[in-house]
């Protein structure tokens, strides 16, 4: 397939996926989401064995691009919740991808940006990554991915980073088991490619079933999360904090909320 928000890198049996809008942080438009999904739908039904995701420039992800969503109160409530249905679909694709995946993580990773690093089976960072929930600064709420933060780290440490919505270095992610490892800038890409090769000597059928095991092992309590998040994302989307905090967010000032 040709993309163009993401460049496919294949090396057998390994594909690295890199997000590639560097000049908007790699933000996450509906066209990037797809792709994502597709390349990945791609690498689990071909020969790839190890799914490595990265991202281009100076950052992994900085989230959503919120330049998508200026208008969104203006659209159906359906087209609403087409919208958050993709991101669900963008997640759950990746947690369930049937082979091993691994985040390179070398910048900020925001948002829907920590979403992707984080439910990756390993994420492996720099110490100069950032980390952050901060859809409740901008009107808007963590739905999506305040289900698999759950699992992670727990209901109390989640309360934490979702209503706070503060951005967390490396160290603490890594301290409250959100990341696998921290290692040096320079030794990222080495570490990646190593952890990468541990995992390909092992047997793809076993790969396969272990991460069947445990996707279907969460797969009830992920299903109802999910559903009661797609509503609070689609309804978040209509409300006046919302499209206040994009406003602000765009023309660069601080929102103004409404009591």
């Amino acid at each position: 397939m040709n993309y163009s928000t993401i460049v496919v890198a294949d090396d057998p049996p390994l594909r690295t996926i890199t997000l590639n809008r560097p000049e908007r942080r790699n933000a996450m438009t509906p066209e990037m989401q797809m792709e994502l999904i597709a390349a990945m739908e791609d690498a689990a039904t071909g020969g790839c064995r190890v799914l490595i995701l990265a991202g281009a420039g100076d950052v992994f992800c900085s989230g959503l691009d919120l330049s998508t969503l200026r208008g969104a109160m203006d659209k159906p409530t359906a087209e609403l919740r087409a919208d958050a249905v993709r991101v669900a679909k963008l997640f759950r694709t990746l947690y369930e991808l049937p082979i091993p995946t691994i985040a390179a993580v070398h910048g900020a990773a925001i948002g829907g940006g920590t979403g992707l690093a984080t439910i990756c089976d390993f994420t492996v960072a720099t110490p100069a990554a950032k980390f952050g929930y901060t859809e409740v600064r901008i009107g808007f709420v963590p739905a999506l991915v305040s289900a698999y933060l759950a699992l992670q780290i727990g209901d109390k440490r989640s309360r934490d980073l979702l209503l706070t919505g503060r951005i967390f270095d490396a160290a603490e992610a890594l301290r409250i088991g959100l990341i696998t490892e921290v290692v040096a800038a320079e030794d990222l890409a080495a570490r990646v490619q190593s952890l990468a090769a541990a995992l390909v000597v092992n047997s793809p059928q076993s790969l396969a079933a272990t991460k069947r095991l445990l996707a279907a092992q969460n797969k009830a309590w992920l299903d109802a999360a999910v559903e009661v998040a797609l509503e609070a994302n689609a309804q978040a989307r209509e409300t006046a904090d919302f499209s206040e905090g994009v406003a602000a967010f765009l023309e660069k000032r601080k929102p103004v909320w409404k009591r």
